[in-house]
């Protein structure tokens, strides 16, 4: 069995990433072309990311956190824009999504779990540079190990309030239909700087160390259940 197999969601994600993403974008070119107004084509796109969280609810019953999160905060924006009748606006509003996001993880810093934990976690336990040690253990034993996903997730916050931010000043200052193919562009950019810079940091701070076994402080086993 591949790790594909094993893990369908990580597909699910990525696929799902990749139709919020490009979609919208997609539609927009494709409305303008046939002569739909900015806003009009800007408030279809707005609507796919909710009809997908529709799919899902009515496909499986549940709305996993994250999409219900986004999905309320996509359909908050579109109302909004409805009321206010600002195409800028609804040009913004992903950068309004990414900033309300990015204060997201900066809060959740000292929660019992920290966001970039808790994202990275069904993708990396067990699976890269590890010697099959539950990562809650970690959590329980290690301080280093706390402290280096607290880390991550004030990087993972302010790197998406540099995303915001881009995006709100593009959407306000460059031309109309210019700023969702761009817009679009940044996210890739954005995703692929962050992995580096997080890459860099794990190696440096010794997380892939801790996950294989090495560098782990003496008789931490011991104390693992009475701590996670």
């Amino acid at each position: 069995m591949t790790a594909d197999d094993e893990h369908p969601g990580n597909r699910r994600l990525l696929l799902q990433l990749v139709w919020d993403v490009g979609a919208p974008i997609v539609l927009f070119y494709a409305l303008r072309a046939l002569g739909t107004s900015t806003f009009a084509a800007l408030l279809a796109g707005a609507v796919l990311p909710v009809v997908t969280a529709g799919v899902y609810w009515l496909r499986d019953r549940r709305l996993e956190g994250m999409a219900a999160f986004m999905a309320g905060v996509m359909l908050l924006g579109m109302v909004i824009s409805l009321i206010s009748g600002g195409t800028r606006f609804m040009l913004a509003r992903d950068g309004w999504v990414t900033a309300v996001a990015g204060l997201c993880f900066l809060g959740s810093v000292r929660a019992r779990r920290p966001l970039a934990y808790l994202g990275a976690r069904p993708l990396l336990e067990g699976r890269f540079r590890s010697d099959g040690t539950s990562w809650e253990t970690l959590w329980g034993n290690e301080p280093v190990f706390r402290r280096i996903w607290r880390v991550s997730t004030v990087i993972w916050g302010l790197a998406l309030l540099i995303d915001a931010a881009a995006r709100v000043v593009m959407s306000y200052t460059l031309p109309v239909n210019v700023v969702p193919g761009l817009g679009g562009l940044l996210w890739p950019v954005t995703m692929v700087l962050l992995q580096l810079v997080n890459g860099v940091y794990y190696r440096v701070a010794g997380l892939w160390r801790l996950t294989a076994g090495s560098g782990r402080r003496e008789g931490s086993r011991s104390d693992a259940a009475a701590r996670a």
